[in-house]
């Protein structure tokens, strides 16, 4: 039997009436937790100019959780390489390798700017919708959604990504994302010099670190990692519309490099309660959450349940929501781990990075604790 293994990606999130120390503690708080019951990695995401997520400086976080815990791995889900340079990005992980070897991961990625709409989808274990929209369809228990609508573009939203993009980024005339993930393997080679002359930083050179690439499509990402030999995360909690698309263009492109086969890892959000209707409860500030990010106003601090139920939803706001707040996994530890194996099937997934998000950090933790014991009883799949 092959058995899937489970990781954390975790966005510090900060739950209303609180702020960003508590949130940043809770961080660690997770990673030590998510050591003890068996968690392989934790991985943290990178949010610009967001009111309700931590997790700004994911090399700096992982430092922070390498130094409090003994061997889980810590990375970055990911570093954005819109407005962060490979070179960058590489040094930073790399001078928590040297200090933590073989603990160490790099996830790099292109995005910028949260997108006005994405897409998501449900599996088995997670909240069915009352009928399928035209274009959803089911893989073996897996619900594949079609994309949401692109959201609404009124002049407001247009403001808020150029200030984004002003104050943030993007890099001007960033090289292609081949042509980063290149460099970043040529300065993680011992002893490596470009044309000019100029040295990989000896901190990098050779330095104990896995590098990872990761894609919410068919597109470059997913091919490039591919060709390189690189191991894949493919973002079906982002983007599960077209997780298959990812999958697929990434094995299709497989050859040997870095790695001998391919190796994919799959996103997934997820609540776990002691019961159905209580994880239910724990997820009601879901769709508001996610309506904030699409609508591209950042992240608001995440909703308690009063909170979310008074918050006024009209047609076009639920549509926009609607894949992600169907393709969350809640409900307890068997049913939601009945869905995370289909999805795992269903993708061939070697790894499931988990991230839940609930108001109360204590039902946070509690979520990730029944999901790995009822995980460690069952085998995934053959």
């Amino acid at each position: 039997m092959i058995r899937t293994t489970l990781s954390v990606l975790d966005l510090s999130p900060i739950s209303s009436g609180s702020d960003a120390a508590a949130a940043l503690g809770q961080s660690v708080e997770l990673a030590q937790q998510a050591e003890d019951l068996g968690y392989s990695r934790i991985w943290f995401a990178e949010h610009h100019l967001t009111p309700g997520v931590a997790s700004s400086a994911p090399a700096v976080l992982a430092a922070l959780v390498a130094e409090r815990t003994r061997h889980i791995r810590v990375g970055s889900g990911a570093v954005l390489l819109a407005h962060t340079s490979a070179t960058q990005a590489v040094e930073q992980s790399a001078t928590i390798a040297r200090l933590h070897p073989g603990r160490v991961d790099l996830g790099l990625g292109r995005a910028s700017t949260p997108p006005a709409a994405g897409a998501a989808t449900p599996a088995a274990g997670a909240t069915r919708p009352a009928e399928a929209r035209p274009g959803d369809r089911e893989v073996d228990g897996v619900l594949i959604p079609a994309a949401p609508p692109s959201g609404r573009n009124t002049e407001a939203l247009v403001r808020w990504i150029a200030s984004h993009q002003r104050i943030v980024g993007p890099r001007a005339n960033a090289p292609s994302y081949r042509e980063e993930l290149t460099l970043a393997l040529q300065l993680l080679g011992a002893g490596h010099r470009d044309e000019a002359g100029l040295h990989a930083s000896p901190v990098a050179s050779g330095a104990d670190l896995e590098l990872w690439s990761l894609a919410s499509s068919g597109g470059e990402s997913a091919t490039v990692a591919g060709e390189l030999g690189l191991p894949l995360v493919a973002n079906y909690h982002v983007s599960p519309a077209t997780v298959l698309d990812a999958v697929v263009a990434y094995r299709a492109a497989s050859r040997p490099g870095v790695l001998a086969e391919p190796y994919v890892a799959v996103s997934a959000d997820v609540v776990v309660a002691d019961t159905t209707p209580r994880a239910r409860e724990l997820a009601a500030g879901y769709g508001t959450w996610v309506l904030s990010v699409r609508e591209a106003r950042g992240a608001i601090p995440y909703p308690n349940p009063e909170e979310a139920a008074a918050h006024p939803w009209d047609e076009e706001s639920r549509a926009l929501v609607r894949d992600r707040v169907q393709t969350q996994f809640v409900g307890d530890a068997e049913g939601v781990g009945d869905g995370l194996r289909a999805l795992a099937a269903v993708t061939g997934a070697d790894e499931l990075f988990i991230t839940t998000i609930t108001h109360n950090h204590l039902d946070r933790l509690r979520s990730y604790a029944l999901l790995a014991r009822a995980w460690d009883r069952v085998p995934v799949h053959a």
